[in-house]
């Protein structure tokens, strides 16, 4: 089983006051570790928890067995909510960042540090994969791609080259690719941080899970089934994300719908930094919604 941290924890703690009896959400259940520790937190409140990967739920089921644990996006938590006559919560988590699970088995195309299928698909059920965009998207559709999700000033170059590649050797393994992107940069930028093959991996990424969409949708549907006075808190984990939440939660305040309660982002201690390098990018935004 994956070592599992999960980020911000002593913050995402703090940020709720569960009663006897209010209800939350882990809308992002992943492995279960920020739920695990609320449950020994808040042991009388009534937890449950959605995640479109089956693998980590399974997983989840048997770290949080207190919580009920259904299979869903978050981006149709309002359909998931009526369909399981849930009640309203009193505090949600949408944690965004890919998950141990994910990253660490090389089998699921995560991550560039091991080889394995180029996929990264969170919902297997999902036909896009990352090896489907990388071998047949046109080339100025892949310099849109990484230009705006991966934010790759290399981007036109990156996009040309594998289109050209792509015509006698089409990308099949997280390997193949990242070791070509390696080649794509200036020589001098290679060994530098980050990888070359970071934002490219970002930016598919975000475009196989429909992550930006998925993550407007959700937090729209978090406004919806938040009881009076419920708290909402996201973690994100790159300026894309961190800028989408800041802005709805901004929208939703001037409205008179509710309050930010974190004027700025939380983000993790230097001790946590150091222990779990995953946390270095982690912001926290919390959102308090109108009481009755």
């Amino acid at each position: 089983m994956p070592e599992h941290i999960p980020v911000l924890l002593t913050e995402v703690v703090s940020a709720f006051s569960l009663q006897k009896g209010d209800a939350f959400l882990d809308a992002t259940m992943g492995l279960g570790g920020h739920s695990k520790k609320l449950i020994a937190h808040f042991p009388k409140a009534i937890f449950y928890g959605i995640d479109q990967d089956p693998e980590a739920l399974e997983i989840a089921k048997e770290r949080v067995p207190q919580a009920e644990l259904l299979l869903g996006n978050f981006q149709d938590l309002a359909v998931i909510a009526k369909e399981h006559a849930l009640p309203l919560f009193k505090g949600i988590l949408m944690d965004i960042g890919v998950s141990s699970l994910q990253i660490d088995i090389a089998g699921r195309g995560f991550s560039f540090q091991q080889d394995g299928p180029l996929d990264m698909r969170m919902d297997p059920e999902n036909t896009v994969t990352a090896a489907t965009i990388v071998n047949t998207w046109l080339e100025f559709k892949l310099v849109n791609l990484f230009s705006h999700y991966g934010e790759e000033r290399f981007s036109k170059t990156i996009a040309r080259k594998i289109v050209q590649h792509r015509k006698k050797h089409p990308f099949y393994t997280t390997k193949e690719l990242a070791d070509f992107l390696v080649e794509c940069y200036p020589v001098g930028l290679r060994s530098k941080h980050p990888h070359p093959a970071t934002r490219v991996f970002q930016a598919l990424r975000i475009e196989v899970n429909r992550e930006l969409d998925a993550l407007e949708m959700g937090i729209e549907a978090s406004f919806s089934v938040l009881a009076p006075g419920g708290r909402l808190a996201v973690i994100s984990f790159h300026s894309l994300e961190d800028r989408i939440v800041k802005h709805m939660f901004r929208q939703a305040e001037a409205a008179g719908f509710g309050v930010v309660i974190t004027k700025k982002p939380v983000i993790a201690s230097k001790e946590e930094q150091a222990d779990n390098p995953r946390s270095r990018s982690a912001k926290l935004r919390i959102w308090e919604n109108k009481k009755a």
